[in-house]
């Protein structure tokens, strides 16, 4: 069956910023439950000037703890891959994440884009689209999707929030 999740905003800052600040936004203490973010790539293309990242990110594992009676969802971390392609002469970030956890039983995707706003050049907007899919639980796929969906909305709310809090942090509040 599969779940989906939709996020989008509009930056008041310039996209320079909103990348600098999503490049540096985890570790944080006001995310608790990303531990750690590991840069395992990083390469230029001489060519265009894109630069390409593949980061493995380290999370808490927030299953509540009645479903964490399954023996597969008894681990104390949770393991994201994410690639990204930064064009500064574009002015575009892609982005694509995964889950490594429980690959043979989830599939969870994330395709996320900032790029420079077509309405104000000094904004910036941000789109997003998560999509997970349980096999192999039986009855509990729908119940596990579920779950994910709430988590992944909750999630991209509170993203967004960081973000905008370090924004207005490092660069003071957004000029309209």
């Amino acid at each position: 069956m599969g779940a989906e999740v939709v996020a989008s905003k509009v930056y008041c800052y310039p996209f320079q910023q909103v990348v600098t600040g999503y490049l540096n936004k985890y570790p944080t203490p006001l995310e608790k439950n990303v531990t750690a973010i590991t840069t395992v790539e990083e390469q230029i293309d001489p060519a265009t000037g894109i630069v390409y990242r593949r980061r493995i990110a380290t999370c808490s594992n927030i299953i509540p703890s009645f479903l964490r009676k399954f023996s597969i969802l008894k681990v104390s971390n949770i393991y994201l891959e994410e690639e990204s392609w930064l064009d500064m002469k574009a002015r575009v970030m892609s982005l694509k994440s995964r889950c490594l956890t429980w690959a043979q039983y989830a599939s969870m995707s994330e395709v996320s884009v900032y790029q420079e706003s077509k309405q104000n050049s000094n904004w910036t907007e941000f789109s997003q689209k998560g999509t997970i899919t349980i096999t192999g639980a039986g009855y509990l796929n729908c119940v596990l999707e579920k779950f994910a969906q709430s988590f992944l909305k909750q999630g991209a709310k509170k993203s967004i929030s960081i973000m905008e809090r370090i924004l207005e942090e490092k660069y003071g509040r957004p000029v309209s």
